[in-house]
């Protein structure tokens, strides 16, 4: 093997850097243990006592240097589906952006627009709001400029006048609407924080106005529906001095000590008065050190410390050097102690303390400053943020990066006797109770334009301009999509993956050793290198791992073998040819590389289409086998070939064996007459397709899932086993006559009860509507102990959406291979029989999802199922491209023979190798079926009908429309030539004309 060295380094290194990162997920589960150990007591966990462990140590070492957060970045998390939670899509509603930039225009023509672009996105949603807003636009006001609606105040910074182009007022709402995006993005990074939960994520989506959240092990999902969905609150406010702030605090610290103090007894008294005054004597991280100036009455905040007996629980907290702040770790203790009733009773209610927005570093320690805001009795600031008509980030004359804000004239008026009252003092910039900026003002600010300079890096500036002008807009967010998955399920399908992943591998070890002998147990080792190596990519990237991504695992598992088959079956035939066992492995690892190369292309194609176009839980499964495609590669070619190498390096007593009793005298000397059937395949296809799509127009339609048609879900559990068909009819009436569907989901005590009952209704007035029509169906089984375990939306925009990037990812599948095979085969025959094949694999398997209702078999199709019938493309495409292979590489060995004297030799000598790869993946998705649960249960169902009608196609398919397209016609022209075409050179299997 050339190159040998490069690859045993590659190996180890990539071994060595999965193992590492592995580590820290030991490494996390061990501190998440001691987190459970601290909060159990008499057998009993105190969720609080948890997060509160977690939280002492979220910045403090655990590994080495690295922090709990750190460790917790780079470990293998578990998605929703695994640990329970919440996923939420949002998207930012450009309308009222648009009615904003009008001034809130009452033109007739303009508020028709909008309406019918709103109408129009629902069916055309690849469309941007704003061209179809423009295009009704022109409709509606013959011919009107939209400049007539647009030349206003408040767009004069967007340098739009009466004369501006069509053109250039769309751009500056799509401006001003991708801007209002990037400032939803990050007011929800800063929200989403408040929710106290473990690695929750936030991202956008690409070529989109969405977001997409997850919050796992959230337990309030009301909560966190109005708190996503609020607008930005933009606030100015007055800032106490530090020297006023002080006295008060001292005075709480003297409470909560004293307070702590009597609980502990009078040694901690005791002990608490010497760390105060140890404190006063100069302690740098006291608290008495951090107020160390002058009060009113001529005393220091330091002075009062002292006097204090029994203080130092603040001390212990306020240890930001100059500043009032605490360390990140201490913000969870610190915002206890600021919600206690002694904070309330002695604190002011004009004084507020609020969290700075971004942390600050001082010595490789992040600090968190809490700024003083002095609030009105009424609440109301004295500026709010709808003052703001723009803010940017600039470069100042000094070269420095500076925030430039202007406001609107009547804002202007309020800032300039605002300033003016707090000249040399600072003034708090508050987005969402977080302080975003606190300058000092510098003289009187007239005219509303402001400069905010400071020590900014310009991403400061830019995130700065983008809070301040938050609330210059309004840019509501809605629900477009939701998830909500309880624990008790999280745990279920835990154990429903182990069990399903477990049971695959082990039935393809077992398959292998008994079939190949020695070398299957070389696979074996490859098999599982090659899940510790998918395992630690995926931690190296931070992927959580889903269910989905579990289903993608367990298929890399059972196609992963593939590679070693197809080699081992070379092995085989060299072998039978009498050649040695080392110039037989050689020959075989080199002769199967490019079939194997062509297969793992194939799928990868499948696995970036899918990762690209795909969201959530198609993503996750898309990621998981685009990284197996890779390791497969690498531990089935190369570590294997290592391995079995070193073996039979001088091992005489012991060689290497590539077949056993069982499966020495299998599928040899095979003749079949493949081709021959074709016209019977064609047939039978063609009559299953036509009657599973006549039988699913006769049921009303494909059962699409609520992916696909907009809708809402809801898992229910009840102490007794339910009949859905009961169920749905007692259920109908609540939900007026709308859609739905009620059928059993893993259990006979579990339904998952599905409605389209306002569907188009994204709002959270509409989710509460149908959660309280169906709280008042269940109603009527109170005695059964209904319990709503997860809740799933996903409104009609994001379904038409869905549907559309779902055929559009089918199409770019069948694309992509026709292209690829084209290149690899040069003739266009081979690409264009490999897609109708493919093609008539996804019809098939669509087909028996309707034959499967006859047998009671009711399976959706959603975004999985559509995951499901792509990966059976690839499975189908990897057969194919093994046929395709082997006659390419007949007809180079012998140019004189013709395609239709290969053909059948090729089918028959790749058939074992066809059947053993069928036989593998079809036993690890029947695993899947049987053990995977019910959210998988309709993905395992289409991969099964796939595997199997893959295999058929592959045999009696795509080869024979080669025969039928470009094989006839070559041996016609051949025979016009004189050529003698019946008859094979050599000891190549025989086959008559009349046979193909």
């Amino acid at each position: 093997m050339r190159n040998k060295g490069l690859i045993i380094a590659l190996t180890v290194i990539v071994t060595a850097l999965c193992a590492y990162f592995l580590f820290f997920t030991y490494v996390s589960r061990g501190v998440q243990g001691k987190a459970v150990a601290y909060a159990t007591r008499n057998g009993k966990l105190n969720e609080t006592a948890r997060q509160h462990y977690l939280d002492s140590v979220w910045r403090a070492p655990v590994f080495g240097p690295f922090t709990y957060r750190e460790v917790r970045q780079s470990e293998l998390g578990l998605g929703l589906d695994l640990k329970g939670g919440m996923h939420v899509t949002l998207e930012v509603s450009p309308v009222e952006i648009v009615r904003a930039m009008s001034g809130n225009s009452k033109d007739a023509a303009f508020n028709k627009s909008l309406e019918q672009a709103q109408e129009t996105q629902k069916t055309n949603s690849g469309t941007s709001f704003t061209a179809l807003f423009a295009q009704a636009y022109q409709q509606n006001a013959a011919g009107k400029p939209l400049a007539t609606i647009f030349a206003n105040t408040t767009n004069k910074s967007r340098n739009i006048d009466i004369n501006s182009s069509n053109e250039k007022v769309i751009g500056a709402i799509d401006k001003e609407v991708e801007e209002a995006i990037d400032r939803s993005f990050n007011i929800l990074r800063t929200r989403v924080d408040k929710f106290g939960v473990n690695q929750p994520t936030i991202q956008r989506v690409k070529g989109t106005g969405r977001l997409q959240i997850e919050l796992p092990g959230v337990d309030n999902p009301d909560r966190v529906r109005k708190l996503l969905q609020g607008q930005a609150k933009l606030e100015f406010w007055e800032v106490w001095n530090q020297n006023e702030v002080g006295p008060y605090l001292v005075q709480l610290d003297t409470q909560l000590s004293a307070k702590q103090a009597a609980k502990a007894g009078p040694a901690a008294a005791a002990s608490d008065t010497v760390a105060v005054n140890l404190a006063a004597a100069g302690d740098s991280t006291s608290l008495a050190a951090q107020l160390a100036k002058k009060t009113k009455g001529g005393k220091t905040a330091a002075d009062s410390a002292a006097t204090s007996a029994k203080g130092g629980v603040l001390a212990k907290l306020f240890t930001m050097p100059g500043r009032l702040g605490v360390n990140l770790r201490d913000t969870s203790a610190m915002n206890t102690i600021l919600r206690s009733p002694e904070a309330k009773a002695t604190l002011p209610p004009t004084l507020a303390l609020l969290w700075n927005l971004k942390p600050t570093t001082i010595d490789k320690q992040e600090y968190l400053e809490l700024i003083p805001v002095r609030k009105t009795r009424d609440g109301v600031p004295p500026l709010g943020g709808e003052v703001v008509s723009d803010a940017r980030s600039d470069i100042g004359q000094n070269g420095q990066p500076e925030v430039l804000m202007s406001m609107t004239p009547a804002g202007a008026r309020k800032w300039q006797k605002m300033t003016a009252a707090n000249i040399g003092k600072q003034v708090a910039m508050v987005l969402d109770d977080y302080v975003c900026s606190a300058p000092v003002v510098q003289s009187e600010i007239s005219g509303g334009g402001t400069s905010i300079t400071g020590s900014f890096a310009l991403e400061d500036t830019q995130d700065l301009a983008n809070q301040l002008k938050a609330g210059k807009l309004p840019a509501p967010t809605r629900i477009v999509e939701e998830a909500v998955v309880g624990p008790s399920l999280g745990k279920e399908a835990i154990s429903q993956g182990l069990y399903s992943s477990l049971a695959g591998l082990v039935i393809i070890m077992i398959f292998m050793a008994l079939y190949y002998g020695r070398a299957g147990l070389v696979a074996d080792v490859a098999l599982l290198f090659n899940m510790f190596l998918i395992l630690g990519v995926l931690a190296q990237f931070g992927t959580a791992l889903t269910l989905p991504g579990i289903a993608g695992l367990i298929l890399v598992i059972g196609m992963s073998v593939d590679a070693n088959v197809l080699i081992f079956e070379r092995v085989r035939e060299e072998l039978s040819h009498g050649m040695s066992l080392p110039d037989a492995i050689n020959k075989g690892y080199s002769r199967a590389f490019s079939a194997i190369f062509d297969s793992n292309v194939t799928t990868m194609l499948i696995a970036v289409i899918l990762g690209f176009f795909g969201t959530g839980p198609v993503q996750s499964f898309a990621v998981t086998l685009g990284i197996g495609v890779l390791t497969s590669f690498l531990a089935a070619v190369f570590v294997s070939r290592i391995i079995i190498e070193w073996l039979i390096k001088g091992n005489d007593n012991h060689p290497m064996t590539f077949s056993t009793s069982v499966s020495r005298n299998l599928f040899k000397n095979l003749n079949f007459d493949i081709v021959g059937m074709r016209k019977k395949a064609y047939a039978f296809s063609a009559f299953f397709i036509i009657f599973g799509f006549g039988l699913m127009a006769y049921q009303g339609g494909p059962n699409l899932g609520v992916d696909f048609k907009g809708g809402r879900a809801y898992v229910v559990d009840f102490n007794k086993t339910m009949v859905a068909s009961s169920v749905a009819d007692r259920l109908r009436p609540v939900f007026q006559g709308a859609g739905l569907e009620v059928k059993q989901y893993g259990a006979p005590d579990r339904l998952r009860i599905t409605t389209g009952y306002l569907a188009e209704d994204e709002s959270s007035a509409a989710d509460e509507k149908v959660a309280a029509a169906l709280n008042q169906g269940l109603q009527q089984y109170s005695a059964d102990a209904p319990d709503i375990k997860s809740t799933s939306k996903v409104g009609a925009t994001i379904a038409d959406d869905i549907k559309r990037t779902s055929v559009l990812s089918l199409g770019l599948t069948l694309l992509g291979i026709f292209v690829y095979v084209l290149f690899r085969f040069e003739k266009w025959q081979y690409s264009m029989a490999a897609v109708v094949a493919l093609f008539h694999d996804a019809l098939l398997v669509i087909a028996a999802f309707p034959i499967a209702r006859l047998f009671g078999l009711n399976y959706e199709m959603d975004q999985i199922f559509v995951a499901a019938v792509l990966t059976v493309i690839g499975f189908s495409m990897n057969d194919t491209v093994v046929i395709y292979d082997r006659i390419r590489e007949y007809l180079r060995e012998n140019p004189k023979l013709t395609f239709a004297q290969v053909v059948n030799p090729a089918l028959n000598s790749t058939f074992s190798r066809t059947m053993i790869t069928f036989t593998t993946v079809f036993l690890v998705v029947l695993v899947l079926y049987i053990f995977g649960g019910e959210t998988l249960r309709s993905f395992s169902f289409a991969m099964i009908i796939g595997v199997i009608f893959g295999t058929y196609s592959s045999l009696f398919i795509a080869t024979p429309i080669i025969l039928d397209t470009y094989g006839k016609k070559e041996e016609r022209e051949r025979l016009a030539a004189g050529e003698d075409v019946t008859g094979l050179p050599g000891d190549a299997p025989k086959l008559s004309t009349a046979n193909v």
